[in-house]
């Protein structure tokens, strides 16, 4: 009776155990970034500065006090940093994303209002408008690693790889800077390319993964830019006042806010074989108010408009339809999302969301816990034959000691 009361004892602590894991990858959250990403959303010009919007629950959770009228906002591929333009202060700033502390801060003329992330995540171009040269930053310190002049007032940045026939893993990225009347490329060590002219005044610019340059103009037009001749390829919309765009990484379409409209423009990726781009843009989702940017979660499940009546619209990116509106307040002027998943060592950063490697791509929870349960059971099993044979000897032992 000692012993079988000692398996009971044993057989009820695995039990509990079991039970205990089971809760323990039920409730436990998987391993997100710091700072909230993937589940949060970053909106610059809203009430307080910034406010964090929570995907999952589609709505504001909190927000950021950022003063000097913040109007780009990127994020480390980590979670952990946000990149911020304060242009009426004159300032840059790194803010740790979970706690709001700033850890640094670069006084730059020419009221900085634009940013891009090397590709590697270790330099941060900055500029604006009022000033002819881009800073190269480190975004640890803030402090200034390099000048590029470009002569003419700077309008967008995007950095890219070199799609030079000969390109290496060793030769330098490119820095793309759209100014006045032209585009001007410079290598990251300062060496420059060229420039390409552009009628009407190129302003943003968006450059996938590829080897096409996408980029508004301030006349009102979107031309492509072929990034290994450094000529327009095509026009691919007109008539419009167009603002900051982003794209889905998974099928290359651009996606561009026009501000005239009150549309979203989706465009179909233009290839460097391409000889007749279809009619664009391929689709339009119309909308209540001015959007002012966008941006495209790096699986391409989702979409955010920042409008100018202080609303952010969740999209359904493959639906091409408006899951729901959020208030931010203020004037949005830029929105940014975090990696999904999260890495903390990311080979390339687009302009607005990344994607990480798919061997990143974490466990689902709904997986675990089947495989928890089916580990569970066969153990339950085997305890279960141990108990049996126990109990069929203890009787075979019984039955011969009352023969004798």
């Amino acid at each position: 009776m000692i012993v079988i009361s000692i398996l009971r004892i044993y057989c009820y602590r695995f039990c509990f155990l079991l039970m205990l894991l089971l809760l323990v990858g039920l409730f436990s959250s998987s391993a997100h970034a710091d700072g909230g990403a993937p589940q949060l959303a970053y909106v610059a010009g809203a009430v307080q500065g910034i406010s964090i919007i929570d995907i999952a629950r589609q709505r504001v959770t909190g927000t950021i006090a950022v003063g000097g009228n913040p109007r780009t906002v990127l994020m480390s591929p980590d979670g952990h940093a946000l990149y911020v333009t304060q242009p009426t202060l004159g300032l840059v700033a790194v803010i740790v994303a979970k706690t709001g502390k700033t850890l640094c801060t670069a006084s730059l003329p020419g009221q900085p209002s634009l940013l891009a992330l090397s590709l590697d995540a270790t330099v941060l171009y900055a500029a604006g408008q009022g000033d002819t040269k881009v800073r190269a930053l480190d975004p640890v310190t803030c402090a200034v690693q390099r000048t590029f002049g470009t002569h003419e007032p700077v309008y967008g940045l995007a950095v890219t790889a070199s799609t030079a026939a000969d390109a290496t893993p060793l030769t330098p990225n490119q820095l793309w800077i759209t100014g006045t009347t032209s585009l001007t490329i410079f290598e990251v060590n300062g060496h420059l390319l060229g420039s390409v002219p552009i009628a009407g005044g190129p302003q943003y610019i968006s450059i996938p993964g590829g080897f096409t340059a996408y980029v508004t103009t301030r006349q009102g037009t979107v031309v492509a830019v072929d990034l290994n001749t450094r000529r327009i390829v095509q026009t691919l919309l007109s008539e419009g006042q167009f603002g900051p765009m982003d794209y889905d990484a998974n099928t290359g379409e651009v996606y561009v806010p026009d501000r005239q409209h009150n549309q979203l423009d989706v465009l179909t990726p233009v290839m460097a074989s391409t000889t007749l781009t279809p009619h664009e843009p391929e689709q339009i989702i119309h909308l209540s108010s001015s959007p002012q940017s966008v941006a495209i979660t790096s699986d391409g499940q989702l979409g955010f408009l920042a409008l100018s009546n202080g609303q952010v619209l969740m999209l359904d990116v493959p639906g091409r339809s408006i899951v729901t509106s959020i208030a931010v307040g203020g004037s949005p002027h830029f929105i940014i999302t975090g990696l999904y998943p999260p890495v903390n060592s990311p080979i390339f950063t687009p302009q607005q969301t990344a994607t990480a490697p798919p061997s990143a791509n974490p466990i689902s929870r709904p997986f675990l816990i089947v495989l928890m349960v089916l580990v569970g059971v066969l153990l339950l099993g085997t305890l279960w034959l141990f108990w049996s044979h126990y109990q069929k000897r203890l009787a075979n032992d019984d039955s011969t000691r009352k023969r004798l």
